[in-house]
């Protein structure tokens, strides 16, 4: 028989969090959040930026390449409604923008070949429907990450031709999308965008010099029909801008209408490809919407790609007359202070 043993009156308590203590552990961990989600974000736009310099340092070496195989800067092109032609050459003959002169410089041969059928002076149907291909093929070399995708974007209606132009050189592009880049060639300091080209491409092959605009004063490195060669930039290569991000509205991103990227970015020359430095670059505003001015998404500073091939930030808060220096490719002026 087992004895009958004393209770035990030593019970241990049952451990719980009150309802105090899980308050205290929810407040610490959302303020642990709260202070690990801004490093995250901000590591996020660090990799963005990094994406962002390395485009335009793409853009700087196939600047590069195609001024060593061709001994100038890469043409402007016609105007607005026209883009590229593969048969008509890199040279002020070539209607399509910078962008289409660096592709086989960037490795995209095949795309710089679409819209050609092997006859300079003619389009057949098999170019025409090339050059809608062109300008719907996108290149993540062309779009800063902080911006905006890698995509095609909607193509605001032209008045004149109706939603489905693009170009003289080109076909019905039904789909009314094209391709967009955020960055621009240097122009210099003086306004651009002032002429679309001819209607025809036999203007553009007969025109005498004083039937196209007057570009003399225009003291940048890439315009309408431009031939720069290096040794026209006196001021050197380091202290010259090649190019940089484009300024655009936030609100108009991927509508097309602002006046500075409603084309696509294969065009001949536009200020949806080329800017100046008439002003000093501006952070992208919301409401505020200006076609000629650089800029970007990034806080505090923009990038640009120099002559020379460096890549710099420059600050919203540069002087104004030291960044328009920058903009001259033969200014003879001292440059100081440049805020990089």
């Amino acid at each position: 028989m087992i004895a009958n043993r004393p209770k035990s009156h030593n019970r241990h308590p049952v451990s719980a969090f009150t309802l105090v203590e899980l308050l205290v552990v929810i407040t610490i961990i959302g303020i642990l959040i709260s202070l690990l989600l801004p490093a995250v974000q901000a590591a996020r736009e660090a990799a963005r930026q990094t994406q962002c310099r390395n485009n335009l340092r793409q853009i700087a070496i196939a600047t590069e390449s195609h001024v060593s195989a061709h001994g100038y800067y890469p043409t402007g092109g016609w105007g607005w409604f026209w883009v590229g032609d593969a048969d008509r050459g890199f040279g002020p003959e070539q209607p399509g923008g910078w962008l289409y002169n660096l592709l086989p410089y960037l490795e995209q041969e095949a795309l710089h070949a679409l819209p050609g059928d092997g006859q300079p002076n003619a389009h057949n149907q098999q170019q025409l429907d090339g050059a809608v291909r062109l300008v719907n093929t996108p290149l993540s070399v062309m779009n800063c990450p902080t911006r905006r995708r890698v995509t095609l974007y909607s193509r605001a209606p032209n008045a004149t031709h109706g939603p489905t132009f693009i170009a003289y050189n080109a076909g019905t592009n039904s789909s009314g999308l094209v391709a967009r880049g955020d960055y621009a060639m240097n122009s210099g300091t003086v306004r651009n965008e002032t002429f679309p080209g001819p209607s025809n491409l036999n203007d553009g092959i007969n025109w005498s010099e004083s039937q196209w605009p007057d570009v003399s004063n225009i003291d940048g490195l890439v315009y309408q029909r431009s031939q720069i060669l290096p040794a026209h930039v006196r001021d050197g290569t380091s202290n010259t801008i090649l190019a940089g991000e484009k300024y655009l509205d936030p609100l108009r991103y991927f509508t097309g209408t602002c006046g500075g990227d409603n084309e696509c970015m294969y065009s001949g020359w536009n200020n949806d490809n080329c800017r100046i430095t008439r002003d000093p670059p501006r952070q992208d505003t919301p409401g505020y919407c200006n076609t000629f001015m650089f800029g970007g998404a990034h806080a505090g500073r923009a990038n640009f790609a120099f002559a020379d091939g460096a890549v710099r930030a420059i600050s919203y808060s540069i002087d104004r007359e030291v960044f328009r220096r920058l903009g001259t490719r033969a200014g003879g002026q001292v440059i100081e202070g440049a805020g990089f």
